[in-house]
C-alpha cells in the first residue's frame, strides 16, 4: 500500500513539475516551438497579394493596392494571444517608422478555427478600435494568406521591399516582455537599414507567438 502511494506521490511531481516547466517556458497549448510551415524566403515575391482582403472598417483591400512607395509591411496577428499582448503597443511604433519611410502596413487575421468566437470581424473590430489601430486589419480567410507565407505564429512578422519581394521575416524585437528592455529593434533596423539603401542583417529571426489557429 505504502508503495502505491509513493508511486502516486511520485507521478503527481512529475506531471505537477512538467506542467510548472511549460507554463514557465511559455508553451500553453497556443504557443508552438516547431512551424508547421516553411515561410517564404528572404527575395521571395509576397504570395497571393491580390486576393481580396475585409479589413474592419469594411474596406475591401489587396496587399498589392496597400503597399506604399517603399514597401510593405505584414504582421499576423490575432485578438486572443498573450504574446500580441505583449508587443502590441509596438505595432503603432514600427508602423509609423514604416510610414515615415515610404512602406504601409497590414495586420492579418488567420485564427480560422476561432472565427465564430473571438476572432470574428466584429471582435476585430472592437479590438482595432480599443487599441487605435491607424492601419488595416483585415480577416484571411481560411487563413488562406498564412498558408501561402508559411506563417506559423501571432505576432509574426513579413517586411517586403517596393516590388513585393521579402526582405525581413520574424520577430518585431529581442524582448515581448519589456519595451524598454530591448537591444535589438530587429523590423525597426529592417525598415531604416531599407530606407538607407542598407543590407538589411539579420533578415531572418526567429518569431515567438501563439500558433495561428487553423481549422483542422
Amino acid at each position: 500500500m505504502k508503495n502505491n502511494f509513493r508511486k502516486v506521490g511520485l507521478a503527481a511531481v512529475i506531471l505537477f513539475t512538467s506542467a510548472f516547466s511549460l507554463s514557465q517556458s511559455g508553451v500553453d497549448g497556443r504557443y508552438q516551438a516547431d512551424p508547421i510551415a516553411d515561410p517564404i524566403e528572404i527575395g521571395d515575391v509576397a504570395p497571393m497579394a491580390d486576393k481580396s482582403l475585409v479589413t474592419t472598417s469594411d474596406e475591401q483591400i489587396t496587399l498589392a493596392s496597400s503597399k506604399g512607395e517603399n514597401g510593405l509591411l505584414v504582421i499576423f496577428s490575432c485578438n486572443t494571444c498573450p504574446w500580441v499582448e505583449k508587443w502590441e503597443d509596438r505595432y503603432h511604433t514600427v508602423a509609423s517608422l514604416a510610414l515615415e519611410n515610404g512602406m504601409s502596413t497590414v495586420l492579418l487575421n488567420s485564427n480560422e478555427a476561432l472565427r465564430d468566437g473571438e476572432e470574428s470581424l466584429d471582435a476585430m473590430k472592437e479590438r482595432a478600435a480599443a487599441k487605435g489601430y491607424t492601419f488595416p486589419y483585415a480577416v484571411d480567410p481560411n487563413a488562406s494568406l498564412a498558408d501561402a507565407f508559411g506563417a506559423n505564429r501571432t505576432p509574426e512578422v513579413f517586411l517586403f521591399d517596393s516590388e513585393l519581394r521579402l526582405i525581413y521575416h520574424g520577430a518585431i524585437d529581442d524582448n515581448a516582455r519589456d519595451a524598454s528592455a530591448v537591444e535589438t529593434p530587429f523590423l525597426m533596423d529592417a525598415i531604416t537599414a531599407h530606407a538607407a539603401g542598407q543590407t538589411i542583417e539579420p533578415n531572418d529571426t526567429k518569431s515567438i507567438g501563439c500558433t495561428i489557429k487553423r481549422k483542422r
